[in-house]
């Protein structure tokens, strides 16, 4: 049992999702993505336009952390990562280093699943312009430290995708000095591994900022750190 703000709490994974999906904190995001409009390719969609539970092996030993829902990805799935160009990276990585059964994610109910890997994100909401506020990550947090919570005795890596991401991270080790956000950089805490990265977005994949070569090193990395230590 975990306590989300000052008189909620979680009893468990279903109790989570309920929650989150349920969430209305932030009256901006609520607005957002309730109001984001389906491009022409995607007219014939129900957009999800709630916010967005995490999605993976509850017992997993990889975490990975995003940003946010996109506006015309999760926040119209209604799954992470999934119906974008970043998700296609990100399970494309998945399952070429074994935690994915298949490459991509279209939608909820396109087969796909997670072993030993778990995805959610730094704030649940579609976030205008991809850019939540202080007070927002602040009041979307509890639910990835009670994702922390639930999964800790099972983690043995955590990939924070991007610098949002990772600051929201260090929030989990409010007692730890992080080492300043780098791609690859890697940070042990509390028989943790931390393993930073930056965020598959077109804006870093287009412009080569981050190359499949280094992206999907971060993926064997982390596959080589969860099979060699042991907690």
């Amino acid at each position: 049992m975990c306590l989300i703000g000052a008189d909620t709490l979680c009893e468990g994974w279903e109790d989570l999702d309920s929650l989150v999906i349920q969430c209305r904190r932030c009256s901006r995001l609520v607005a957002y993505r309730e109001g984001i409009s389906p491009p022409r390719r995607f007219s014939s969609w129900e957009y999800w336009s709630k916010a967005v539970p995490g999605f993976g092996d509850r017992k997993a030993h990889l975490w990975i952390v995003g940003l946010a829902p996109a506006a015309h990805g999760a926040n119209r799935t209604g799954r992470m990562f999934t119906g974008d160009s970043s998700g296609d990276w990100l399970y494309r990585a998945l399952y070429e280093t074994g935690y994915a059964n298949q490459p991509t994610s279209s939608h909820r109910a396109d087969g796909l699943y997670l072993k030993g890997a778990y995805v959610s994100a730094a704030i649940r909401c579609a976030p205008p312009q991809n850019k939540p506020t202080p007070a927002e990550l602040l009041a979307c947090f509890p639910y990835l430290a009670t994702e922390y919570q639930l999964m800790k005795e099972s983690l043995r890596v955590i990939i924070p995708l991007g610098h949002i991401a990772y600051r929201q991270v260090q929030r989990l080790f409010p007692k730890e000095r992080f080492p300043a956000f780098r791609h690859g950089e890697l940070y042990l805490v509390e028989s943790i591994y931390i393993l930073a990265s930056y965020h598959p977005s077109q804006q870093n994949t287009r412009t080569g900022r981050l190359k499949w070569s280094e992206w999907i090193r971060i993926f064997e990395q982390a596959r080589a750190l969860c099979e060699s230590s042991s907690k």
